[in-house]
């Protein structure tokens, strides 16, 4: 927006510019001078750099000898774009956390790396052939230059970049620890798979199908070990995209089974694809999560999406052989169950590539109801047909609440197990393989969705939980389900077993029982949790370290070989296809270097070929684990020095599972990242390598930085800058009128602000105090340019009270300070002391604000002791402007490892309070008072206070409610 603001750089009250009446005076180019020679000087000092323990960064035992603190941003993206000011909110709140924690006396470890492998690169790579590594890295180039002009205090030495090889070998290394694991239900932990293929080999474990272990060929023996490793390849269905020529993560997939990039349509598809068994340490997931300090909110999205649910596995007989097994968690209403839904993708129903296996018959029952078939002649192209139209569609859309349900019957029909009764079983989209086992049993009296399908397809219903209402027992006249867990079992009564009259979990304990001893049943607990999709058809991402031999076996590369480097490829694409065209495979870039691809390597039994794994890792894997890497950046032989990541991250008191001590970002991370990263720090323990069993002990969301969004008629965003506004609330582009919205800030919505811009103008300490005063670190807030120049005012205040803008020398006296002024000054250390403790930086400002309008509205010269706090105060928010204060205060070393100031409990105390009395409610008079008088002595001066003494008029007294120090309420009789 236009707009009129005083210039920074001001004028004198005569007319001359201000550089001249005041040479001295604090003003953009003078702050532009102090912020350039105080980097330079941090810089050449190495003033941020922290102590290891032990190894290449052990540095001055005694800073090591110091109590630890581990502070980390969530790792930043190297846009083209740069920074603009929205970005380096939880970058500079990070930073006055760790000067604060300096200045108490702490080893701090605070730096910042780049999550450098990503679409963006790899898209303009695409669009000008440029290698996205020389992008990349021009782009970190240019964000480490903003970041260093804010005065971020990182220890450059350990800043890491996912797409530096030595960086990924470790990546690589870790996958292959995956890898070559296997989860150990007995121990509940990970352990080698060597340890598994023993108890194979000497009986102690069955093989699937009973034979001795030495009798399976190396196919049969690595099929059988997939079904056990952390990191395994199978034919998964994923969402494949022709258009982009990709499979697609469920978060890239709009809600209209559309890519979000492209908007092309995705269908379903099975493709050999690495996962990882996150699955298995769902329990400890869950678990671990009371023993850390987040946001209540983001761990009830991590339980969310992990999804415990306790119930009962049931099978439903299917002929003389087969069975469906579903998973549900209401067992109390099994004599309920009239259908059965599969999804699409079930194998009962997809069979095996040989064409056998699947249980869809080749004609229709007899009695069939014309609408259960979808008006096809027989089973077989009813299923074809629907399991095509659900390809198309998304999990989205596909557990959406549809107005009209679809589905199909299969021609099959299952045996309920405790009726007898023979139900239909029939395939539906909102039936997932992802979820439990892909089918379920329907209740339709008692569950929304099952009652809605079977209204649609003309299915009986059984009540067998007595409605608590008013609508009888006969679903035919119902409108909805009955779904309560308040509620008494009827109608579920067999020869065996009789759960009328129970209450619901006492029908559940009594029927999983049953199930149980009769085999077809038990109880069991399932998660909502999925295994983690890791392949990628990209090519700027990490090489896995795998080869396949001529019997298509995956092979761990060797350490010695790693890091696995991305090669050379003339076209950075995938091959594209036609969008609507599901019959197609992704062909990969790496997959275009036959070179690369076919390779005869050694790994120990002679020299033989093989082919190279051509997907790469998803851009998730470099950021699972790189607070590991900050501590060890240098090592070559290890992951992490052991005795370096005890010291950092090792559990502790307060700490059970040990970890970063506080980690900040986004809260648009709280499941995808936190869950993979936790889920490789708990192998990493397991296996040995790391002591901590989490890799972040507190977390913190920071807010995020607004701005408002200007749309011509077109709905097309115009450049804020160049939107005027009139009329009190009316804004016009180019005599257009506009909307307004507020939104996030960004390129593409031309509202951006850049950090640079506002440094140019007041300085980066002023960027740093706005946005730290703008609100709660952990609340959204909108951008103001306008309000800038109220935080510059403050540095120019706060330089004024301790050098004199005409000789530029300190003007301080070593007078001791009136009693005023050191009660201002100790409150306001103990109050910024608490705050920054506890990242309320907004309200550390403002007591820092209030402690220099009492020194300027004092007027004289500043008492040195006084001059001194005060600048050790503001060191943490606007570390330039401290430095050079505390040097022209006579400091010959820097103010960043200065101790903070400590507030004498003398001076915070009030030496009186103002004590408010009342008569019936109202005010009668006010005492000042000491803030530790007693209830007796504070009841006795009010009743003999001469305005109370008149105003109760000889009345005789009731009661008395004595509050001390501030209220006393007198009832009269």
């Amino acid at each position: 927006m236009s707009e009129t603001t005083n210039s920074p750089a001001g004028a004198s009250a005569g007319g001359a510019p201000a550089e001249v009446a005041a040479p001295h005076r604090y003003t953009a180019a003078l702050a532009a001078d102090i912020e350039a020679r105080w980097q330079d000087f941090w810089e050449e000092n190495g003033t941020y750099q922290a102590p290891n323990p032990a190894g290449d960064l052990a540095g001055d035992p005694a800073g090591a000898a110091r109590p630890k603190k581990f502070i980390m941003d969530m790792f930043p993206y190297p846009s083209g774009a740069g920074l603009h000011v929205g970005h380096p909110l939880g970058f500079i709140a990070t930073d006055v956390y760790a000067r604060y924690h300096r200045m108490t006396g702490h080893n701090v470890l605070h730096t910042l790396g780049f999550d450098a492998f990503g679409l963006p690169a790899e898209q303009y790579a695409v669009q000008t052939g440029t290698h996205p590594r020389v992008s990349t890295e021009a782009n970190i180039v240019n964000m480490r230059r903003q970041l260093r002009r804010l005065g971020l205090g990182h220890d450059q030495r350990r800043s890491v970049e996912t797409i530096d090889p030595a960086y990924y070998k470790w990546t690589q290394w870790i996958f292959l620890q995956v890898f070559n694991s296997w989860y150990d239900p007995e121990a509940d932990a990970a352990r080698p798979i060597d340890t598994l293929v023993a108890q194979f080999e000497a009986g102690a474990r069955p093989t699937p199908d009973g034979r001795p272990w030495h009798e399976l060929s190396a196919i049969e023996r690595a099929n059988v070990l997939g079904e056990y490793r952390l990191a395994y390849a199978s034919d998964a269905p994923v969402n494949w995209c022709p258009g982009l020529g990709t499979v697609l993560a469920n978060e890239e997939v709009t809600a209209e089974g559309r890519s979000e990039r492209g908007n092309y349509p995705v269908f379903k598809a099975k493709l050999r694809q690495w996962n990882m068994r996150i699955t298995a340490y769902a329990e400890r997931l869950l678990r671990d999560l009371d023993g850390l300090d987040w946001p209540e909110a983001i761990k009830l999205q991590q339980r969310n999406w992990i999804g415990r649910s306790e119930g009962a596995r049931v099978d439903f007989p299917v002929g003389d052989s087969e069975k469906i097994t579903v998973f549900t968690t209401r067992q109390d209403t099994l004599f309920g169950a009239t259908y059965m839904v599969l999804a699409p993708e079930h194998p009962l129903i997809a069979g095996s590539e040989d064409g056998t296996g699947s249980i869809v018959p080749d004609a229709w029952p007899a009695g069939t109801h014309d609408v259960w078939t979808g008006g096809h002649a027989t089973p077989a192209e009813a299923v074809a047909a629907y399991r095509k139209q659900a390809a198309a569609k998304s999990d989205v859309e596909r557990q959406a609440e549809a107005k009209d349900k679809t589905g199909v019957f299969t021609g099959v029909h299952a045996t309920n197990p405790v009726s007898g009764e023979q139900v239909p079983v029939f395939i539906a989209d909102y039936v997932l393989m992802g979820y439990g086992t892909g089918a379920i049993m329907a209740v339709p009296a008692h569950d929304t969705r099952d009652f809605a399908f079977a209204r649609a397809f003309e299915l009986p219903m059984r009540c067998v939980v007595e409605p608590s209402d008013d609508r009888g027992t006969d679903p035919a006249t119902w409108d909805d389900a009955f779904a309560s867990y308040d509620a008494k079992i009827v109608n579920s009564a067999a020869e065996t077993i009789s759960l009328d009259g129970l209450n619901v979990t006492d029908a559940k304990v009594k029927i999983t029982a049953w199930l149980a001893d009769r085999g077809i049943g038990e109880g069991t607990v399932n998660f909502r949790l999925r295994d983690w999709l890791f392949s990628r058809q990209r090519y700027w991402g990490e090489p896995f370290p795998i080869v396949y031999d001529e019997d298509g076996v995956a092979h761990a590369l060797p350490e010695s070989m790693l890091p696995l480097e991305l090669p050379e490829v003339e076209d950075y694409s995938p091959r594209t296809f036609d969008p609507d065209d599901a019959d197609t495979q992704p062909e990969t870039p790496l997959s275009r270097n036959e070179d690369w691809v076919n390779v005869e390597l050694d790994l120990g039994d002679g020299p033989k070929r093989y082919r190279r794994e051509t997907n790469t890792m998803p851009n998730w894997a470099g950021s699972c684990w790189y607070e590991l890497r900050y501590l060890d950046p240098n090592n070559d032989d290890a992951l992490v020095d052991p005795a370096v990541e005890q010291y950092w991250m090792g559990p502790r008191d307060g700490q059970p599972h040990g970890g970063v001590d506080l980690y900040v970002g986004g809260a648009e991370h709280a499941v995808l990242h936190l869950l993979y990263a936790r889920f490789w720090s708990k192998v990493l323990h397991d296996l040995g390598h790391v002591s901590s069993v989490e890799p972040f002990h507190k977390l913190y969301n920071q807010g995020m930085i607004q701005a408002y969004v200007y749309r011509d008629a077109r709905g097309i965003a115009v450049p804020a800058a160049e939107v005027q506004e009139h009329d009190g609330g009316v804004f016009y582009y180019e005599g257009g009128k506009v909307s307004r919205l507020l939104g996030k800030m960004g390129k593409s919505l031309k509202n951006a602000v850049t950090p640079d811009e506002i440094c140019a103008e007041y300085g980066a300490d002023t960027l740093r105090l706005y946005e730290m005063a703008m609100g709660p670190l952990d609340v959204s807030r909108p951008w103001d340019t306008r309000a800038v120049v109220g935080q510059y005012r403050l540095l120019q205040r706060l330089w004024r009270n301790v050098v004199d803008e005409a000789s530029g020398a300190a003007t301080v006296v070593d007078a001791e300070p009136d009693e005023a002024t050191l009660r201002a000054l100790h409150k306001a250390i103990d109050g910024v002391t608490q705050d920054m403790a506890n990242l309320r930086f907004n309200t550390a400002i403002a007591k820092v604000t209030e402690l220099n309008n009492h020194l300027t509205k004092a007027g004289g010269p500043v008492s040195r002791t006084v001059a001194e706090q005060l600048v050790l105060l503001i060191a943490p928010l606007a570390p330039h402007i401290a430095e050079e204060l505390w040097r022209k205060l006579g400091h010959s070393e820097s103010v960043v490892h200065a101790d903070f100031p400590v507030a004498d409990p003398a001076y915070v105390v009030d030496e009186t309070v103002t004590c408010v009395v009342q008569i019936k409610g109202k005010v009668k008079a006010r005492l000042e008072v000491a803030p530790s008088i007693s209830d007796a002595d504070l009841e006795a001066a009010a009743l003999a206070e001469p305005a109370v003494v008149a105003a109760l008029n000889g009345a005789g007294i009731r009661k008395v409610i004595v509050r001390a120090p501030k209220l006393v309420n007198i009832v009269p009789a």
